[in-house]
């Protein structure tokens, strides 16, 4: 088969014509893409600095900003497909009918992003604080959009998704600043009890450790059949909890058996015998 040159030449002509009336279109498209990724980058910048300067949560800040970021894009993406001529309607429509698709498969993630904003939004507790939740204890290493990342005293690393943790009972211990530290020391009958309180009172006292506001307690908190109960309720930083735990038992320890104090062992006490 011969092709004419002249609709080879035409052809030619026709196609030169119409990527010179497209060409304007092209670029203006193409400009309004470069100058919208650069000027949704300094937006990002500007609203993100605003933000910490009004000491929004950090998580919250880059949660934030993500979604503006994204969703400018979009937006951009929109408006450029649109400047090319593309028509916008059934793609904002296949768009719609994926986002469907995609939500009802990910329903528990959904579930836990929900969480995520709850908690960031409403702050139960914040990266560094030591929680209790869903069976844990540990802290707060990150909160992320879909999970917690928490580390634990033995250091291994927890992740909780946020849709059961924000819909669960959470004891947050670092939120007030102070905790205290419920001991029970169980004395013999024998035992002086006046004694027995001044000499822990005096080592909660002596401790640095130790807060003196609130004040200490020690005071009897149970007669049992087989010993007398000691409450001691000193507090602490969150700091030096820990510390003060432990402490406190090993120091009263010595001080009892330096006084002759008996700590009774712990005996189970036996049911009433049937008739």
């Amino acid at each position: 088969m011969n092709l004419d040159p002249k609709y080879i030449t035409q052809y030619g002509n026709n196609l030169i014509q119409e990527i010179l009336a497209y060409s304007p279109r092209v670029i203006s498209a193409f400009l309004i893409l470069f100058i919208g990724l650069y000027a949704i980058r300094v937006i990002n910048r500007l609203v993100r600095k605003i933000m910490l300067k009004r000491k929004f949560e950090v998580t919250l800040t880059q949660f934030l900003g993500d979604i503006l970021l994204w969703g400018l894009r979009i937006l951009l993406f929109v408006t450029f497909i649109s400047k090319l001529g593309i028509e916008t309607s059934s793609f904002v429509a296949i768009l719609g009918a994926m986002g469907l698709a995609v939500g009802l498969s990910l329903q528990g993630s959904l579930s836990n992003f929900a969480g995520g904003m709850l908690i960031i939004l409403f702050k139960p507790f914040k990266d560094g604080d030591l929680i209790e939740a869903q069976g844990m204890v540990a802290t707060v290493s990150e909160i992320q959009i879909f999970v917690t990342k928490l580390i634990t005293a033995n250091n291994q690393v927890v992740f909780i998704p946020n849709g059961i943790l924000s819909n669960g009972i959470i004891t947050n211990y670092s939120m007030l600043g102070n905790r205290r530290a419920d001991l029970t020391f169980s004395i013999s009958y024998d035992s002086d009890i006046k004694r027995a309180k001044e000499i822990i009172i005096e080592l909660l006292n002596d401790n640095p450790k130790v807060l003196q506001n609130p004040k200490p307690e020690v005071f009897v908190r149970n007669l049992t059949d087989s010993a007398i109960e000691l409450a001691v309720r000193p507090w602490a930083t969150n700091e030096n909890f820990g510390s003060v735990f432990t402490e406190v038992l090993e120091n009263c320890k010595t001080a009892f058996d330096k006084a002759g104090i008996v700590i009774q062992p712990y005996v189970k006490e036996k049911s009433a015998d049937k008739d």
